[in-house]
């Protein structure tokens, strides 16, 4: 089973990824759909991993990212034919700098608790 600091990473690795590859404008991310669903699946693992999260982190973490993040991902997954691209870029390009602050944050936090005598 995979613990709350492996799922703060993966949610990294998965923010890296979008950042990698929406360095673009807005008009050419709404005119590229593999772009589009590179996001969407990315933004989907983001959410699954905080879905994984253990209550006991999200009680010592109660941040409403947590919950956000699932319940995107639950659009994306059962609600696909209703995907507004427009909305999915303002996702990535407003929402996911300051939820990659709380992640690291969040993860440092648990470093530092696991260094600590």
């Amino acid at each position: 089973m995979r613990d709350d600091r492996s799922r703060l990473r993966d949610i990294i690795r998965a923010l890296d990824q979008i950042q990698t590859e929406t360095r673009l404008t807005q008009e050419a991310f709404l005119q590229d759909p593999k772009l589009q669903v590179w996001a969407l699946y990315y933004l989907q693992v983001i959410g699954e991993a905080c879905r994984c999260l253990s209550d006991e982190f999200r009680e010592q973490n109660p941040y409403p990212v947590w919950s956000q993040a699932v319940g995107l991902r639950n659009i994306l997954v059962h609600h696909y034919f209703e995907i507004d691209a427009d909305l999915i870029w303002q996702v990535v390009e407003h929402d996911l700098p300051p939820f990659r602050k709380v992640v690291e944050a969040s993860l440092h936090a648990l470093d530092k608790l696991e260094s600590d005598p």
